[in-house]
């Protein structure tokens, strides 16, 4: 059956970037029939199941392009600490005691924030990712992911390289044709492992016909490392490992001078930038602006839930368009057309899926709808600035992935939240046992 979705707006993040007022969205099998005003769709589809959304905005559903979901089990665990701090002392540590359970029990937990916050997709990295596979797959939503690798073996996960690789070519199989999950290879970063091993990877992305991602030139320590180890800094030598390919997502990239730029661009690789947990843990400002000039495409993303500490892509925007204001000392810099676009359609290049972050006849149909009666969202003058400026995620009254309701009206209906979080309650203290 035909779904008719009315409301205030919808805002397309078509190439033209239109906005239609008292508009409509048609969704049929996972698919948007057509985008247009109420009165012309209701003409079109008169059979339709009606879904009156009232005084919102229906939008693409925004895109989390990096994150490790499960590690909402260590949200608020260590705060206020350098990086390497951080992960060495405390993040690691933890991270040793995790089971295949909790890690579902994580995964399920950030879902439920995107989904509530109005995130239809994201890309995920982390361990024992078979049970953030069967999440995303219980949930509903849209996602890339995989299972990060270091050098550093028996991982949490595999006791050898060759187990790893035999994982990822299980999971492979497993996951095949998929209509919302695709599986990345994703080893760590320059500075966890060596040469040969992200060889190896890349040519396993190839073999699996997997995509490949992995954290890059995140701190100037992260350079530092690589210029002493093998005497370039981390994008030149990634590129001498034949890592920068069309299917490529580096996470992060804050450190990045014009000839890395241009490395990034001559590969086609896609980048994303992580603002809050960038700030949070003073790597550094990423080049947006350069970046974009170089015609890289730059998606944003959350980075997990330890070092944000939220998975709510609205705050993202924001905090994505005033930290490139004050970077720069000019307020024209990453304005909120652009923080959307970021969130959307730059989203989209970063997960290498080109039927997402945008509302158009033909696309999957993944969108959101904010509410526009709360105060904070009065009156509207400019769409989008409300939307970046001032929404912050709780606004969203409806989640569709895939044509699928996934949140509405303050309800999640594919997980028992409350069942959720009496799980949640039961294991707390998990990382001190």
């Amino acid at each position: 059956m035909i779904s008719l979705y009315t409301a205030d707006y919808v805002v397309t993040q078509n190439d033209a970037r239109d906005i239609i007022r008292n508009a409509a969205v048609a969704v049929e099998d996972g698919r948007i029939l057509s985008v247009g005003h109420t009165d012309l769709l209701e003409i079109l589809f008169p059979e339709c199941r009606r879904v009156d959304l009232g005084h919102a905005v229906i939008m693409p559903g925004l895109i989390n392009a990096h994150t490790h979901v499960s590690m909402s089990l260590l949200r608020g665990y260590s705060d206020d600490k350098a990086l390497m701090d951080w992960l060495t002392q405390d993040i690691f540590p933890a991270e040793a005691k995790l089971t295949p359970e909790l890690v579902e029990l994580g995964a399920m937990f950030s879902l439920a924030e995107m989904i509530r916050t109005g995130t239809t997709a994201f890309y995920d990295m982390y361990m024992h990712q078979r049970s953030v596979f069967r999440a995303a797959d219980k949930l509903g939503m849209r996602a890339v992911m995989g299972e990060s690798v270091t050098q550093f073996f028996p991982s949490l996960t595999c006791k050898d390289a060759e187990a790893y690789f035999d994982l990822v070519r299980v999971q492979a199989d497993e996951w095949k044709g998929h209509p919302r999950i695709r599986q990345a290879i994703l080893p760590h970063a320059p500075y966890t492992t060596n040469p040969e091993l992200l060889t190896k990877c890349r040519a396993l992305a190839d073999e699996t016909q997997s995509l490949f991602g992995m954290h890059l030139a995140e701190t100037e320590s992260e350079t530092q490392t690589c210029l002493q180890n093998f005497g370039m800094r981390p994008i030149p030598y990634c590129e001498s490992l034949g890592l920068l390919q069309p299917d490529s997502t580096f996470f992060h990239v804050v450190h990045a001078d014009e000839r890395d730029m241009e490395l990034l661009n001559e590969g086609r690789c896609a980048v994303v930038h992580n603002p809050a947990s960038n700030m949070k843990l003073a790597s550094g400002v990423a080049p947006i602006g350069a970046m974009l000039r170089y015609r890289i495409p730059v998606a944003l993303g959350t980075d997990g839930p330890a070092s944000n500490n939220a998975q709510n892509m609205v705050r993202e925007m924001y905090m994505a368009s005033l930290l490139q204001k004050v970077q720069n000392l000019d307020s024209t810099a990453c304005p909120a057309q652009l923080a959307l676009d970021m969130a959307t359609r730059g989203g989209s290049d970063a997960l290498h899926e080109p039927l997402i972050g945008t509302l158009e006849p033909g696309m999957k149909a993944d969108f959101i709808a904010l509410d526009l009666t709360t105060p904070n969202m009065q009156p509207v003058h400019n769409i989008v600035s409300n939307i970046v400026y001032a929404a912050t995620g709780l606004e969203n009254k409806l989640t569709v992935v895939d044509g699928q309701e996934l949140y509405r009206d303050g309800k999640f209906l594919t997980c028992d939240y409350e069942a959720l979080c009496a799980e949640m309650k039961a294991i707390h203290g998990w990382e001190k046992k």
